[in-house]
């Protein structure tokens, strides 16, 4: 395994959008011990920059990746065990609605990747999307979340996998849409 930060980010497409993709053999801030973790993929705009990841950040260990553009808002993405979840033993091919419905993830993760818990009301839209993976489709949960946060998390093997999308309001305001496509975009790949 290879730590520390790696180059994953294709060119600038011609809709204005690089494509990251987990290297094959990043550790990451894991550290020994971790199973091989599967590929994963996302569209970051051009001008958005990796930022070094580090365990005392609020995810801790579980941190994989971040992003940020400070006219535009940040991304992190959390890679968990779903030994947090269950008790499946090493190695399980998991999913996310093996795990539990959308409030019991987005209750189980939000002080780590929001820094708060999460309230009913904080919700602002919820809903599950199918997208396809390396063996079939993967359910995907996704949230919209106050102020100006997005959410998107799923399953597979024995990972948890979570991207958090974060603005301020005048980033909102600008990059809504940039957000959302970002969102929509992340997938399980290997």
């Amino acid at each position: 395994l290879t730590a520390g930060r790696i180059p994953g980010v294709s060119d600038v497409g011609p809709d204005g959008f690089r494509v990251y993709t987990r290297p094959s053999g990043k550790s990451g801030g894991h550290g020994v011990g971790w199973s091989e973790i599967p590929q994963y993929s996302f569209k970051i705009p051009d001008g958005w920059e990796e930022t070094p990841v580090s365990i005392a950040d609020l995810g801790g260990t579980e941190i994989d990746v971040r992003f940020a553009n400070r006219a535009e808002g940040q991304l992190v993405v959390v890679v968990a065990p779903v030994l947090r979840f269950a008790d499946v033993g090493f190695n399980a091919d998991v999913r996310i609605e093996d795990l539990g419905s959308p409030e019991k993830i987005i209750a189980g993760f939000a002080p780590e990747v929001l820094g708060r818990p999460v309230e009913d009301d904080d919700v602002v839209a919820s809903s599950t999307s199918t997208v396809a993976g390396p063996e079939g489709s993967l359910t995907f949960y996704n949230w919209e979340v106050r102020p100006h946060n997005l959410i998107t998390a799923t399953a597979y093997k024995n990972r948890v996998f979570i991207m958090a999308l974060g603005a301020s309001g005048l980033q909102w305001r600008k990059a809504q849409g940039k957000l959302r496509d970002m969102a929509t975009s992340f997938a399980i790949v290997g």
